[in-house]
């Protein structure tokens, strides 16, 4: 935060155009992802004011075989969150709420347990309200039209997780409680405040709100099943109200991004408030270190760059755009299968547009290694405080498993650097005294150091 974020669009003549060589680079990793329909959307990718890739993958509609284009509409999961977050601080320019009001001053009838959450607790994801989707009917009932009054209701009277503002915990119900201050302070409903204050103005004719409407150029949702593709799980366009609603395209998308960022929407106290880390926090997507602000992550990615992210995720659809401000570069990847590997095409396309050297799963070769030296492999790590990295003999090769997930097979490539084939992990090992003292866990662009645990 220290550079004006408001000149971060402006300063173009300080970036040099990206090579040839790099978007046909990109190219390979797009087309090497949507092998077997794995990927289907659209990726845009651009540099200032030159948008270097710009294309559809796969089909919008595999019954009647449309392929995706960039002007294919997509839902965008949650990269509807910092539309709301903007929209918050519109309203607090204008007078009409604040930040530090508690959440009662718009839901009077709110638990007492409620009564020291306030709005900025809510932007921030430190509320402590569990998340709706995360109840054990939600299965079911996430098919059905639902009010914000009902999706509350199903958390209202639980315990929070912890105290408000104490840490960073993802919740979805915090962001449909902002839609109704939205509508509460804005008179008038959600989905028009945005139209009206955002989409309108910014001229993002192909963004909207979805809905049981017949939609033009909307995107089919897929997912598979027993490895065929299947049409998506439905979820009723009303229970994603507030995070997760929005439709758009990757150019309305990058419109958005550089209006915000560029300083064109809010003002400069206010944006840097939407940018403002306040509690550390993970998530898929997130920078290597990464703090929650207002309906994005905002921290710095393994090089060191600062960077804005956030993704989406619904049934059948996976989202994701990454923004570095100071190098005028943003990615968007908006994609109608739920089986894309967004982090990871999204970070090789990061690299490729920092003119970095990226490798592809394919291109990886398995070398001759020596099973006896393997012990000294074999142990637990610590990559983060919490999290427990075990690695195990399997024969003649190693495994890699967090807590109960499934072990991934890893591959020699040097005696001391492994990769996977079905995750596209690469496991560094440092050996001291005999025995690996620590690994280096490099995944999706996320860099992890992990000391051995004794």
């Amino acid at each position: 935060m220290r550079r004006p974020l408001a000149f971060a669009f402006s300063l173009l003549a300080l970036v040099l155009p990206a090579r040839a060589a790099d978007v046909a680079r990109m190219e390979q990793v797009l087309q090497a992802a949507a092998v077997d329909n794995k990927f289907m959307g659209a990726v845009l990718v651009a540099q200032g004011d030159t948008i270097l890739l710009d294309k559809g993958y796969g089909f919008a509609n595999l019954e009647w075989n449309i392929p995706n284009t960039p002007q294919t509409r997509f839902r965008i999961g949650s990269l509807t969150k910092q539309f709301a977050a903007a929209a918050i601080l519109l309203l607090e320019e204008r007078g009409k709420l604040k930040l530090d009001e508690p959440v009662k001053a718009y839901y009077p009838d709110a638990p007492a347990s409620w009564d020291r959450i306030t709005l900025f607790y809510l932007l921030t994801q430190t509320s402590g309200i569990p998340d709706y989707t995360d109840a054990p009917d939600f299965g079911d009932t996430m098919k059905l039209q639902r009010t914000p009054q009902q999706l509350i209701g199903a958390v209202r009277d639980k315990a929070l997780d912890f105290a408000p503002g104490e840490k960073f915990a993802y919740s979805n119900t915090n962001y449909v409680l902002l839609s109704r201050v939205i509508e509460k302070a804005g008179g008038m409903p959600f989905p028009k405040f945005l139209q009206d204050n955002i989409f309108t103005p910014l001229a993002m004719k192909d963004s909207g709100f979805d809905s049981a409407a017949i939609t033009e150029r909307l995107a089919s949702p897929y997912s598979r099943r027993n490895g065929a593709i299947v049409n998506a799980t439905y979820i009723d366009p009303s229970v994603q109200v507030g995070g997760g609603a929005i439709i758009s395209t990757t150019h309305d998308l990058l419109t958005w991004e550089k209006a915000l960022v560029g300083g064109k929407l809010l003002s400069p106290a206010s944006l840097k408030k939407m940018l403002m880390p306040f509690r550390e926090a993970r998530g898929p997507g997130a920078p290597s270190k990464a703090g929650y602000a207002m309906g994005v992550y905002v921290g710095t990615n393994a090089d060191g760059r600062r960077e804005i992210s956030h993704t989406g995720s619904s049934a059948g659809v996976v989202t994701m755009m990454a923004a570095y401000p100071d190098d005028n570069i943003v990615v968007i990847l908006l994609s109608n299968t739920a089986t894309t590997p967004f982090q990871g095409v999204v970070s090789k396309l990061s690299d490729l547009a920092f003119d970095k050297t990226i490798i592809l799963p394919s291109e990886r070769k398995q070398v001759a290694f020596q099973p006896k030296v393997m012990s000294r492999y074999v142990g637990h790590y610590q990559p983060r405080p919490g999290v427990v990295l075990e690695i195990a003999r399997d024969g003649d090769a190693l495994t890699a498993q967090f807590g109960n997930n499934p072990r991934i097979p890893l591959y020699p490539q040097s005696d001391a650097s492994f990769f996977g084939r079905d995750i596209d992990v690469q496991v560094d090992f440092n050996v001291a005294g005999g025995r690996a003292a620590s690994l280096v866990w490099r995944v999706d662009g996320i860099v992890l150091n992990a000391p051995r645990l004794p």
